[in-house]
């Protein structure tokens, strides 16, 4: 570990040869191939016309690695030696897709762009420290390959992925981002926010005391957190519904579900009943215009319906919270 963080037992680039510095070529060619594949492969289902543009940008990479081979081959012979980006102190990495995943098509236009921005930058910056005129022109090549990446992406784009078709993956990349963390994350927020008003204020109405208000609230907010996000888990595994990850899903209403009842309960940490009760009161009306402002963003509800139902709901569980407490 502390290797790969410090560089330990790695080489610098100044001390590789020629030789080396093309077989570090060859093998990166060949990782960018393979990343390319893993992008369209994890595209195809639902972006499958920018799939093709991966799987295009791949071919090309291969290209490049065999040209690269059939030079090592006529200047060093056959045998290539075993060095690649781990092995070179400074050099660029590349993220395995499965640490990016999901492959959002966003995510991954802007992270191949990030590879030939990082691949060009590299081999400029190499040539500019090498005084062998062969070793410059070798970088050069490269640099200059790694820079012609950019314009085939806009050229494969144009040709697989024109306006309408783009039009159409965002709109699914939309959905998909609703799916998993909006529609899971509202409904938590709505829950905590509106389930939890009863509890909490018939405790401080009841008792008039800040702390055991506060501990109800605490429960009440976790427990429901717990139990939402268990349940959202459990109830879809995002398969035929294509709602995404139940892992995702069940955390953000989990989380939010959480966070919704302690806005209010959380007030309570300050000694005075009747300053804490306000800012309870003051935070639960943010909460649920908030919700309404959700809906009407990401839902498309009409926000004075939305309005409507948030508060109208949010002021009859408060209401049935006062007056148990008062009973």
């Amino acid at each position: 570990m502390l290797s790969r963080v410090f560089g330990f037992g790695r080489r610098s680039f100044e001390s590789l040869s020629e030789q080396e510095i093309l077989a570090l070529a060859i093998s990166s060619e060949e990782d960018d191939a393979r990343i390319y594949r893993a992008y369209a492969d994890g595209l195809e289902a639902d972006f499958p016309h920018s799939a093709k543009i991966f799987e295009a940008m791949a071919e090309e990479e291969d290209r490049h690695r065999a040209a690269l081979i059939d030079l090592h081959r006529k200047r060093f012979g056959e045998r290539i030696p075993l060095i690649r980006r781990e092995h070179v102190k400074g050099y660029y990495e590349r993220t395995p897709d499965w640490l990016v995943r999901p492959l959002g098509i966003d995510k991954v236009r802007a992270r191949a762009e990030d590879m030939e921005r990082q691949a060009f930058a590299f081999y400029t910056e190499a040539m500019k420290r090498t005084t062998d005129a062969s070793t410059r022109k070798l970088l050069g090549d490269l640099a200059a390959a790694e820079q012609s990446h950019e314009g085939l992406a806009q050229r494969l784009e144009a040709q697989h992925v024109p306006g309408a078709v783009r039009n159409e993956e965002a709109e699914t990349e939309r959905r998909r981002f609703i799916l998993t963390y909006v529609q899971p994350g509202l409904a938590g927020l709505m829950d905590g926010s509106v389930s939890t008003l009863a509890p909490i204020f018939a405790a401080a109405f009841a008792t008039h005391d800040t702390w055991q208000t506060f501990l109800v609230g605490l429960a009440a907010s976790l427990g429901a957190g717990i139990s939402m996000g268990f349940t959202e888990a459990a109830s879809d595994d995002g398969r035929l519904s294509g709602r995404g990850s139940p892992v995702k899903r069940g955390f953000a209403s989990g989380l939010m579900t959480a966070l919704g009842g302690l806005g209010h309960a959380l007030p309570y940490l300050i000694p005075d009943f009747r300053t804490a009760t306000t800012v309870a009161i003051v935070i639960v009306f943010f909460e649920l215009w908030a919700i309404a402002y959700i809906q009407k963003r990401y839902m498309e509800t009409p926000f004075l319906r939305a309005a409507f139902q948030v508060v109208l709901g949010g002021g009859l569980v408060f209401a049935t919270g006062v007056l148990i407490g008062n009973a």
